[in-house]
């Protein structure tokens, strides 16, 4: 209430000192909040960036909100602390609200109304590695070779380990990970089989030629150092950290598996959105301006290269406190500033490798939960058939694009967004892309044609 009462003040002598100055500045739209004291969690990855600078530059506060910012030590503990109530709401792998709302695993209905970011992630591997996949594929043996690299350099070196009755050891962060679906399609677009999950067999195992496993992601490179695994896909700065330690290769992106896919999105359970619908709005409002903020470029509307993002570099100084993602302020700055390494030499221009703001990036589509069903499906995880509608429905549960453009209204209202900043019209349904790294179209209407089209996996 002492927040609310504060808000209330503020706005009364800023309106005051912002018409005397005939600033164009809008007043943010008075909310009855709920509950105006809230802890949000994070993991130590750059894309949780919307969170940190929506605290850091007074986002929240704007909105009459006072939130603690607290990292997580991986993924598990942060969904299970959202359920039982010790956060409000948290930076969340993308598959974990679905998950989550039909069982697997944890069983909790959790909803998102803010997509936090697209891309970000690489696929990583370890030096010895990727002297073999140069052996194997001549062409990769210069110090700029051509992308995408698919994974059909890697399949000799997964064969020959199985012929030795061994298997590939790769990481990725967690079962409905982004990170698991991207390596397994990498994989599998190469006619490498990454194991299926079943009733029986939750680690995903059977029939795998390659093993994964879950290594939290701060601790990836120095795992792979160890050579407990001999690759990894994960979030950054845990690939350019490999480069800069000189213990791993990344060999491709996930803009290159499927371009501008969605990443981390913003999750709470659907009690406390029900119980705090204000504060919820709220919220989402102080996150949309999060994104605009770290997509800010030099010209209104128009974006050309990485360095045109003016605020990128201090995000990366934000970024790299020891309270957030703790990592060296030159490794975070690779990325976000529009620039990626995959060897010391070669260094290329990825201006789309974080998106916050960009390509419509925050609405909460269902044609991305849809994608993640099916992915669920495909490798098992979903066990038994299901029918189209089954899937819009499911994600028709827990994106919720009413939320998110009520806020975006609001904001709108306060001009603080533009009008085409938005898809106030869209019916949740991104058109049909083949932006993929096997050029399989995906169509988020028809997620059981999508399916029918992969080799590997199920296809109903």
């Amino acid at each position: 209430m002492k927040n609310i009462i504060k808000k209330r003040v503020l706005k009364i002598v800023a309106t005051i000192v912002f018409a005397g100055l005939g600033s164009q500045h809008a007043i943010s739209q008075d909310l009855d909040l709920e509950k105006d004291e809230l802890k949000f969690g994070f993991i130590k990855l750059t894309d949780c960036a919307p969170i940190v600078i929506a605290k850091e530059k007074g986002f929240f506060e704007d909105e009459g909100l006072q939130v603690e910012v607290i990292a997580q030590p991986n993924w598990k503990t942060l969904l299970d602390n959202v359920i039982n109530g010790d956060l409000d709401g948290a930076h969340m792998l993308s598959g974990q609200p679905i998950a989550a709302t039909i069982g697997f695993g944890t069983k909790a209905h959790i909803i998102t109304a803010f997509t936090m970011d697209l891309n970000g992630n690489g696929i990583t591997v370890a030096n010895s590695i990727w002297d073999q996949m140069k052996e194997n594929d001549p062409k990769l043996d210069t110090s700029k070779p051509k992308h995408p690299i698919t994974a059909d350099s890697l399949k000799p070196i997964v064969q020959e380990k199985l012929d030795n009755g061994e298997k590939l050891q790769m990481g990725m962060v967690f079962p409905v990970s982004t990170h698991n679906y991207e390596l397994r399609y990498w994989l599998a677009s190469a006619g490498i089989h990454p194991g299926m999950y079943t009733k029986n067999d939750i680690g995903g195992r059977t029939d795998a030629e390659v093993e994964l496993s879950v290594t939290p992601p701060p601790m990836m490179p120095a795992t792979l150092e160890a050579g407990n695994i001999q690759g990894y896909c994960v979030g950054e700065p845990w690939n350019q950290q490999a480069v800069a330690k000189n213990i791993g290769v990344p060999v491709t992106t996930n803009y290159d598996i499927w371009k501008n896919n969605p990443e981390k999105v913003f999750g709470v359970t659907k009690e406390w959105a029900d119980e705090n619908p204000n504060t919820h709005l709220a919220v989402i409002k102080a996150l949309i301006r999060a994104g605009q903020w770290l997509d800010a470029t030099k010209k209104k509307g128009i974006f050309r290269r990485g360095l045109d993002l003016v605020n990128r570099e201090e995000a990366a100084r934000i970024l790299s406190q020891p309270n957030y993602v703790g990592a060296d302020y030159e490794v975070i700055k690779n990325s976000m500033t529009g620039f990626f390494y995959f060897q010391k030499s070669d260094k290329r221009e990825m201006p789309d490798f974080n998106v916050f703001y960009r390509y419509y990036c925050t609405y909460p589509w269902y044609s991305d939960g849809i994608w993640f069903l099916t992915q669920m499906r495909r490798w098992g995880q979903i066990t038994e058939p299901k029918s189209d509608e089954w899937y819009h429905k499911t994600a028709k549960e827990v994106y919720r694009p009413d939320i998110y453009l009520k806020a975006a209204k609001m904001l709108l209202d306060e001009g603080v967004i533009d009008k085409n900043d938005i898809p106030w019209d869209t019916d949740g349904y991104k058109p049909p892309t083949s932006d993929f790294i096997d050029g399989i179209e995906y169509n988020g209407k028809k997620p059981l044609e999508y399916l029918k089209g992969h080799k590997i996996g199920h296809k109903n």
